[in-house]
This record gives structure tokens, sequence and C-alpha cells, in this order.
């Protein structure tokens, strides 16, 4: 269809200055959960067991421990046996690249160019 909005010249927007890792990415996604995020929150604030967790968010035990699964295989929460108990806590580190990725992105985005032409109507 020539002179209609689908015949616009392509422009070649750059790229990123920094290309997200494949590991943000996946950073994100662990904390797009709501009760992820809220696991997580609370242990930003002090190390806790399965059963504080449990009434901190009001959810079951099993989806607790299923939750911490996912981040313990993630890398972003370890955990530490003490007698009966295993207390969780945030790693070293835990969402810093993807903080670090979401930082630029919006740095870049205060000053993002307008690269393309204004589409026809």
């Amino acid at each position: 269809m020539h002179g209609s909005v689908w015949d616009m010249s392509p422009v070649t927007a750059p790229l990123p200055r920094v290309p997200f890792p494949a590991a943000v990415g996946s950073q994100f996604s662990l904390l797009a959960d709501p009760l992820r995020l809220k696991i997580v929150e609370a242990l930003a604030s002090e190390q806790l067991c399965t059963c504080h967790l449990i009434d901190i968010t009001g959810a079951r035990q099993s989806t607790i421990s299923n939750h911490l699964r996912v981040l313990r295989e993630a890398g972003v929460v370890t955990s530490e046996a003490d007698g009966r108990y295993t207390w969780y806590r945030l790693a070293p580190g835990a969402f810093a690249d993807a903080l670090g990725a979401l930082s630029r992105v919006v740095a870049d985005g205060l000053s993002a160019p307008r690269l393309r032409p204004a589409c026809a109507t």
C-alpha cells in the first residue's frame, strides 16, 4: 500500500547502551508474582523462617515453601538451618543487576531523542 501508514521508511533505532543480561529478565519475573514480592519485601527487613512468612502473608505453608524454593534456586534467597527451623534471608547483592539495569533505563529515558517521523494519517 503505497502512501499509507504501512509504507513508512524504516528507522534504525539505537540499541540500548547496555543490553539487559538474561539474568535481569529472570530477576524481574521473580518479582512479578505478588506473593514472592511480599516475601522478598519481608526478607529485606529481617531473617525469617517459614512460620513467620505464613503469618506475614497469610499463605499456606506449602505455597510459601514453593516460592522460597524458586527464590533459592534463582540465587536471591539463602537459607540456614538452625535446629528444627530454617531461616531465610536475601542473598548479598540480590536483585542488584536488575536494579542497576532499571536505573540505566530510567536515566536513558529522561533524555531519549525522538527518532521516528510522525505517523501519516
